[in-house]
């Protein structure tokens, strides 16, 4: 009987991380040897340990390796104007319109309002995209923004320090002033926060209403060069990082 012909004795471990791109299963076994993969919390040592694919949870060196092949996780810059839904009722340009060449069921993970590009990441695996969505687990997002400009020096401060909004303080990780141009600036800020319009409400807070905003990060995920509607398939070390934000 082979490998994969019966559930009950699983599969090898050095063969299951060959099949999900760790490493030829020569060096998977290397690494077994090292101690440095986790199964279900517990290094494995031993070659020829078999496990069930569709119940272990694997890491190696720290990372949570993906071993269920249909799951995917997305990239896409999402262009002004467009909704973060997969259907409008009233046709207005949505999420759903540039997916219709996945064979994936996908959903999007969190939103940016109509105005507000970037990076929004879709994806099928529902434990991680509801981590990724609470506020519990403090994922950090970077944003660029366009406003009047001069910027005061004291502005990253008082933002660092935390601002008293309406449904109470939030605060950001960082904020930097990244380009000044007469009459307008061009500003990075990361925060946690994940209230609705919050970087906008922020931002006009302290005196500067957003012209423009684009999402350029989440967590380890970066926006990079892609083009506003292209979309990518998340590496492994993306994965694993947003894996390792949310703490599976």
């Amino acid at each position: 009987m082979s490998e994969l012909s019966s559930p009950a004795e699983g599969v090898r471990l050095q063969k299951v991380l060959a099949k999900a791109g760790i490493a030829s299963r020569r060096v998977s076994e290397e690494l077994i040897d090292q101690g440095r993969v986790q199964v279900d919390g517990k290094v494995v040592r031993e070659q020829g340990r078999r496990i069930d694919p569709d119940k272990a949870v694997v890491h190696v060196d720290g990372v949570r390796v993906v071993l269920n092949d249909e799951v995917v996780t997305i990239a896409f810059n999402k262009p002004k104007g467009v909704l973060s839904t997969m259907h409008d009722e009233t046709h207005r340009p949505c999420v759903g319109d540039y997916l219709h060449q996945r064979k994936e069921r996908l959903f999007h993970v969190g939103r940016l309002d109509a105005d507000t590009e970037g990076l929004l990441l879709l994806s099928n695996d529902g434990e991680l995209a509801h981590r990724l969505m609470h506020p519990s687990y403090n994922v950090s997002k970077t944003y660029l923004a366009e406003v009047p400009g001069p910027v005061a020096r004291d502005v990253g401060k008082r933002l660092r320090s935390g601002i008293v909004l309406e449904d109470g303080p939030v605060k950001v990780d960082s904020f930097k002033l990244v380009d000044s141009m007469p009459g307008k600036a061009l500003v990075e800020l990361v925060l946690h926060e994940g209230r609705k319009h919050i970087v906008r409400r922020l931002l006009e807070e302290v005196g500067y209403p957003v012209q423009s905003l684009v999402r350029t990060a989440i967590d380890q995920v970066y926006l990079g060069n892609q083009r506003p509607g292209s979309m990518r398939v998340l590496n492994r070390q993306e994965v694993g990082a947003l894996y390792k934000a949310v703490g599976l």
